[in-house]
């Protein structure tokens, strides 16, 4: 064990150092608007730097813990229950997988204490239900061969057909709860149960179907509210915003800080449980894994639940009303128009820091040989995000229905997914997901509804759909990035057929990616 800990310490400085990296813009960002344009008290200042303090050391100790535990445990567990064979087993568990893991996702906790016309516990089981029936039919794409497009048209007209029918009052949290269930806990241990699925088929374009569980599982939780709505009747209790902190020393501000820790260190145990609990059963009955590798899992959950500990407790206590005070102030000025480009840098750099956005670009990284730079993904992502909090404070400042742009925008990615490489498709759908989690929950969410508060509009129809329109963004531009590497392809290839025909022989377009 103390090999173990002592080989992961240069990773925790490489680890520190994107954490830095992702986290320092956002705060420069907030710097310059609270000494500028947005004034705010000490209180909320000093929370805000010490909770951007525990995000960058709970990212650092995250994004390391995960690829040492949930990452291999979620490829094992994913090759063991395909080997089988038997596919009510594989189904089972799919579902059991899918549930559990939804109920343990900080991040649908956080949109849940802010949803306000629906009881917590009736939104995250009607979720977790949504996810762990398409994690079912994510298994069955891959194992069957599916296109994922056809299945995108398919349960996305689904999707649009029930919101005509659904109260408005759901409307964006529906959306809201397909982004914010493929967080840091679920999205390392889904994409890898992906891969050892996928690994189980062995032909060419098993690779290209170990992405889109993400995208799968993200659909679900939206048919579950949109459904939830059609037959519950909302509650008429009102949005009750962050506590602004008022702090009047150093030793009050580590209390507020202190005061909340042990819910979050309750929080992520009871998260991790389901998880850890179902891996020793693997273990114990099919995986029989050596000491040494099992250690090496131990320390990845010890660093993922110290790592998710500070995040979260960062980011509710630091973040959440630093984010809906700036927003009060941004678009309480008689330019408020100015939040709209504010918001679009904050979500340029902002979704730098999504915990799960590391493991998906490393991923991709890996299963293409380079071929996809995590560099590219993070542009794609970044560029995708910024445009979408953009629009989103347009809603906020209008009062435009959310269908305007989500309706058009999942047209487009659907119509491109039929002509864009295959494993882009995939790829951009889990982006999606991926790009929606706890910083959007817990900073942009915060931000849009303090825009609200200050322009009077309607928190529940206006405020949420932040985590829908982050979510839906880059599904278009990954796609983009995609379709431009084909042409690309085609190009070389016109221009040189004689060097392009030999290493190409034989290969249709889907396969070859060049960046």
């Amino acid at each position: 064990m103390d090999a173990i800990l002592k080989a992961s310490l240069p990773k925790l400085r490489e680890k520190l150092l994107e954490a830095l990296q992702a986290v320092l813009p956002i705060a420069a960002i907030v710097l310059v608007l609270c000494f500028t344009i947005a004034p705010v008290s000490p209180s909320i200042l000093l929370c805000f730097l010490l909770g951007a303090a525990m995000i960058v050391v709970g990212i650092m100790f995250f994004t390391l813990g995960a690829e040492m535990s949930m990452t291999p445990m979620g490829e094992r567990v994913g090759a063991v229950i395909t080997k089988s064979r038997k596919l009510p087993v594989i189904l089972g568990i799919g579902f059991l997988l899918g549930f559990l893991i939804t109920i343990s996702e900080p991040d649908l906790q956080v949109l849940a204490n802010q949803v306000p016309s629906i009881p917590n516990r009736t939104l995250i089981l009607s979720v977790a239900a949504g996810v762990g029936l398409f994690l079912v039919f994510a298994f069955l794409r891959m194992l069957i061969g599916i296109s994922l497009p056809k299945l995108l048209v398919l349960f996305y007209g689904m999707i649009f057909l029930l919101a005509a029918f659904v109260p408005k009052e759901f409307l964006a949290v529906a959306f809201d709860s397909g982004g914010v269930t493929t967080g840091p806990m679920t999205v390392p241990f889904i994409m890898a149960l992906g891969v050892g699925v996928s690994a189980i088929r062995g032909d060419r374009h098993a690779a290209d179907d170990s992405f889109g569980l993400v995208a799968m599982c993200s659909i679900g939780p939206i048919l579950a509210v949109l459904i939830l709505g059609i037959v519950f009747r909302a509650s008429d209790s009102t949005y009750i915003p962050p506590v602004l902190p008022e702090v009047s020393d150093s030793v009050e501000l580590w209390q507020l800080f202190h005061v909340s820790l042990p819910t979050y260190l309750e929080e992520i145990a009871v998260s991790l449980l389901p998880i850890i609990v179902m891996f020793g059963i693997f273990q114990f009955v099919a995986l029989h894994m050596d000491r040494r590798s099992l250690g090496r899992i131990a320390v990845g959950l010890a660093y993922t639940y110290v790592g998710l500990v500070l995040f979260l407790t960062g980011a509710n206590v630091g973040f959440m009303p630093a984010g809906n005070y700036l927003g009060q102030v941004l678009a309480g000025q008689s330019f408020r128009w100015i939040i709209i480009p504010i918001g679009m840098l904050i979500g340029y750099f902002i979704v730098k820091a999504e915990p799960a956005v590391y493991v998906l670009n490393k991923q991709v990284e890996e299963v293409t040989d380079g071929a996809i730079s995590a560099k590219a993904m993070g542009m794609a992502l970044s560029a995708g995000v910024s445009i979408s909090v953009g629009l989103a404070m347009v809603r906020v400042l209008t009062g435009v229905s959310i269908l305007w742009f989500l309706v058009p925008g999942y047209v487009f990615a659907i119509g491109i997914s039929f002509v864009v490489p295959k494993l882009f498709t995939a790829i951009a759908f889990d982006a999606g997901g991926v790009a929606s989690g706890p910083m959007t929950a817990t900073f942009l969410l915060p931000l849009a509804q303090g825009a609200c508060v200050a322009v009077g509009g309607n928190i529940v129809t206006d405020a949420f759909g932040v985590v829908a329109m982050v979510a839906m963004t880059p599904l278009i531009t990954v796609q983009l990035m995609g379709l431009v590497a084909q042409l690309r392809t085609r190009k070389a290839r016109r221009l040189q057929p004689a060097a392009m025909g030999a290493a190409f022989a034989g290969l249709p377009d889907d396969d070859i990616i060049e960046l």
